[in-house]
């Protein structure tokens, strides 16, 4: 059985072994592949693995030996789905591998806007507290997260192991959901306008549909208080990226901490990078070594299922 994994790298640098995904066959491992590369390198694979590489109908077509298409990731949208249940293809994505490292990389933002530990550090190293007159001072805002509100936008997996970690914190939780939501955690679900005017933070913790691209937008964020935090660790197009960025300069609201753009990696056209107060990490969220070694586990998993005939993780 040949395997080939059209573009390793963002799972394995190098840091992970591909040694319980090779026991299953003959594996070929790319970093990355480009359009123009993938039907040559996929053309004689059983097994396709793919993180980012599209698989379109055009090119599933062309791969008739192709029965199982691994998705190394929790969304699926790079493979048609259509076009693989027509030619008889098992496609298998990687649900809820790296909740609680997204959930983490919510509160590195939200701490960051509260501490600024970075800064203060930086300071020290300057030796500017070696010239102080005084044995304390600070160079940013510092603020007490017990008694503030957080607003969760989307309350799957993600967004209530958040809400978790921001109750430990003693924080109150609000949260919108596009589905009524039964929880015993101490979180009130609220609509949107509730949640945009009275959060002092906000996590984007929900999934990206048609009818919600764009949603964080000029008439949005001008329901934020103008001290409110804007968290984003869903999808970039979520968010209209001019409009955030116009508000961000403007001092409509007081910052943004993001994990995700609209197109990746980042355009220089993006106005968000040069924004005021925006703090942008480069996709990580998902990218902790423990989630990624739960990533590589689940995906032999479900090589493992399908071959003894009872596949699990099935989309479409």
């Amino acid at each position: 059985m040949k395997i080939v994994v059209l573009d390793g790298y963002a799972l394995n640098p190098g840091d992970l072994s591909w040694d319980t995904l090779k026991a299953w066959g003959e594996l070929t491992v790319y970093d990355r592949t480009t359009p123009e590369q993938t039907v040559e390198r996929a053309a004689s694979a059983e097994i396709i693995y793919t993180n980012k590489v599209v698989l379109n109908r055009e090119i599933i077509k062309q791969l008739p030996l192709l029965k199982f298409i691994g998705v190394l990731a929790t969304g699926y949208n790079v493979v048609d789905i259509a076009a693989a249940n027509d030619a008889g293809i098992t496609v298998c994505n990687i649900p809820a591998y790296s909740t609680q490292s997204v959930a983490q990389l919510v509160f590195a933002h939200l701490l960051h806007f509260t501490n600024n530990v970075g800064l203060h550090s930086e300071s020290v190293s300057k030796g500017e507290w070696a010239a102080s007159k005084d044995f304390a001072y600070w160079l940013s805002p510092q603020t007490e997260l017990a008694g503030k509100t957080l607003g969760i936008i989307g309350f799957g997996q993600i967004g209530q192991a958040v809400a978790r970690i921001a109750l430990a914190f003693g924080m109150k939780v609000i949260f919108n959901n596009r589905s009524k939501k039964i929880t015993d955690l101490d979180a009130r679900q609220v609509d949107l306008d509730t949640l945009l005017e009275t959060s002092d933070f906000i996590s984007i913790n929900c999934p990206l549909t048609r009818e919600n691209q764009g949603f964080i937008n000029k008439e949005t964020i001008g329901k934020m208080k103008p001290t409110a935090f804007l968290i984003n660790t869903g999808r970039g197009p979520l968010i209209n990226e001019q409009d955030l960025a116009d508000a961000l300069n403007a001092g409509k609201i007081a910052g943004a901490g993001l994990d995700v753009l609209s197109v990746e990696p980042a355009s220089p056209e993006n106005p968000l990078p040069n924004a005021k107060n925006c703090f942008i990490t480069p996709h990580i969220a998902w990218a902790t070594l423990e989630a990624r070694q739960r990533l590589m586990q689940i995906a032999v998993d479900n090589l493992k299922a399908f071959v003894d005939g009872e596949p699990i993780n099935v989309v479409g």
